[in-house]
């Protein structure tokens, strides 16, 4: 055996050429058919075998009714259009998925930021458009950046380091996307700092400095920034020497990233404040393992059978223990955040308020994707598991979208006024 250098940097064993050494294997001779005639001048000598599917010159490649003159055999490789396995990295990665949950949660963000917009006051300076809707478009960008960088992160754990020759090409891939994501998150977080500091202060120069100094949303930005950035640097490091940068320092890097994003939320003034933070926090990192696994297995490895049959199984386990988080902690937020309301009143409040319908439209978008969510795992992960076709590209395409529409809602219900 010899080794070559993996694209991540790490390597890879392949088979040593063979010996030319070595005997050729003993064939049992057959006797010469007395009828033989030799070909003609010009024709080549070398007589045709059983499965050679050239015809012979002349000939057509195809008889009268249409039929191949090779036919299929238990060996033949369907191409990955038709769903077949693709060689990794030979153009495996579909963005197809990526575009439907990213403009519905830009859709959602938009629509929701319109509907709960608070009307104009005489004598009050409101921030202008350019803040009102870059702010929350921003800090949906950040999020969806995020919890790329998370899923991409978590995706050499989903298939397991024993089949190096399999899975380094489409890891090398999602390590060059996830120092892009998490670069991306770096930028857009530093991007709503300076928006949410023109937010403070409507018809004057932001100043992000004193914005950062005196709140704690701030401070939540500039760490999630500094965690992206740190992330950046290892991401790097893995891209030049592969999975020799273990994937769990980029996984704790990201997800501890997340963790001063509630701060900028409702959580920060709950009167609560331990236990809603740490409700807040379960929900933001739940929500990115799930949203974030499941983009990076529909991106990379949709094309790729086996590789989908080895992760699906391994990341549905992690995708109920998210759901049952992410339903828990969003409700218990929600409500918590309509009780402590001086104004309004459980359950009215669910009805009568934006927020409580903002909190109503994610309670549905979860229901949503738990119901889509099991029909991958009880209908098609068998197929998937046994490697046979499924429309597991379709079905998570369509997963996420309404994740998009959560993530949409979410980022909206965050400056939301609850009465």
């Amino acid at each position: 055996m010899s080794t070559t250098e993996g694209t991540g940097g790490g390597t890879a064993t392949r088979p040593s050429a063979p010996d030319d050494t070595a005997q050729p294997a003993e064939h049992t001779a057959t006797p010469p058919d007395d009828n033989a005639t030799a070909p003609p001048t010009g024709q080549n000598s070398t007589p045709r075998t059983d499965h050679d599917t050239t015809p012979p010159t002349g000939q057509k490649a195809a008889s009268a009714t249409g039929q191949d003159v090779a036919s299929a055999t238990d060996h033949e490789v369907a191409s990955p259009g038709a769903g077949g396995d693709a060689a990794p990295g030979g153009g495996g990665v579909r963005l197809g998925p990526v575009w439907g949950p990213a403009g519905a949660a830009l859709l959602a963000v938009l629509v929701a930021t319109w509907w709960t917009s608070s009307p104009a006051v005489p004598g009050i300076t409101l921030p202008g458009p350019l803040v009102e809707y870059g702010l929350p478009v921003t800090r949906l960008a950040m999020q969806l950046c995020a919890l790329a960088a998370v899923g991409l992160s978590l995706l050499p754990k989903l298939l397991g380091f024993d089949d190096p020759d399999r899975t380094e090409p489409v890891l090398s891939g999602a390590r060059a996307w996830a120092v892009l994501a998490a670069f991306g998150w770096a930028v857009t977080a530093l991007a709503a700092m300076v928006l949410s500091a023109a937010e403070l202060s409507p018809g004057r120069a932001p100043d992000p400095g004193a914005f950062v100094e005196a709140l704690g949303s701030g401070q939540g930005l500039v760490i999630s920034a500094a965690c992206a950035l740190a992330y950046t640097f290892f991401g790097l490091l893995a891209v030049r020497f592969g999975e020799n940068v273990p994937a769990e320092i980029r996984i704790v890097v990201a997800v501890f990233g997340l963790l001063p994003l509630p701060v900028s939320g409702h959580a920060s003034n709950w009167y609560w404040h331990e236990l809603s933070m740490v409700s807040m926090e379960l929900h933001v990192v739940a929500a990115a393992l799930w949203t974030g696994g499941l983009v990076a297995m529909a991106v990379l490895l949709a094309r790729h059978r086996d590789l989908l049959a080895r992760a699906l199984p391994r990341f549905s386990r992690l995708a109920t223990v998210a759901l049952v988080v992410v339903g828990l902690s969003g409700l218990f937020n929600g409500l918590v955040e309509l009780a402590l309301s001086p104004i309004t009143r459980l359950p009215g409040s669910l009805f009568t308020t934006h927020y409580g319908q903002l909190v109503l439209a994610k309670i549905v978008c979860v229901a949503a994707i738990a119901l889509l969510g099991a029909n991958i795992r009880w209908r098609l992960m068998p197929a998937v598991a046994r490697r046979r076709p499924a429309a597991f590209a379709a079905w998570a395409a369509l997963e996420l979208t309404v994740m998009g529409l959560a993530y949409g809602v979410a980022v909206a219900l965050t400056r939301a006024p609850v009465a």
